[in-house]
């Protein structure tokens, strides 16, 4: 990546900060308008380290998904952000929630990522943006990151911009847990 490049990718986190203390609830965040809750969420198949090479969000029909973007394998929030989701697997697992993970990194990164961190969730790639773009997650040429709940009949049911990695795991748990008991 040149020096354009990185400064062009800096200056959009740095926004996407930003926007996080502006706008927290916006429909409109850095990265694209937002899919409205309670509308279907895009339907995707993309390639992945994990299975037979292949997952569609259909395959997760009946059950909850937590779909949550980030821009890079082994960067520190994204491995915060990874670790605090494997550790809460189990929790997920009793809620009937399956966690996916989505970047524009490729197969074989993630492959290596999933097993320095030891995840046991599918991580996608997605290396032109083209799902990342569908769900309002895409800046230059990284995944934002966002987390998107989506519920068993396949409706966007939760959204989440500008995450802090260390107690995301935890907030999304929480959320679940309360369309869990709306639902």
């Amino acid at each position: 990546m040149n020096r354009r490049s990185l400064l062009r990718v800096a200056l959009g986190l740095c926004l996407a900060w930003l926007s996080w203390f502006i706008y927290p609830a916006s429909a409109l965040a850095l990265g694209g308008a937002q899919i409205p809750l309670g509308e279907p969420a895009p339907e995707f198949t993309l390639p992945t380290n994990a299975g037979d090479g292949e997952i569609a969000l259909a395959d997760f029909r009946n059950q909850w998904v937590v779909l949550y973007f980030y821009p890079r394998d082994f960067t520190s929030g994204c491995t915060i952000e990874a670790q605090r989701f494997q550790r809460d697997i189990a929790e997920y697992q009793a809620r009937h929630a399956q966690i996916i993970g989505i970047s524009a990194d490729s197969v074989e990164s993630h492959a290596e990522f999933c097993d320095a961190e030891g995840l046991e969730f599918p991580l996608l790639s997605d290396p032109k943006g083209k799902v990342s773009k569908a769900y309002g997650s895409w800046l230059g040429a990284m995944s934002l990151r966002h987390t998107y709940i989506i519920g068993p009949d396949g409706t966007m049911r939760s959204r989440f911009l500008g995450v802090q990695p260390v107690i995301h795991s935890q907030e999304v748990l929480a959320e679940l847990d309360a369309l869990q008991r709306g639902a």
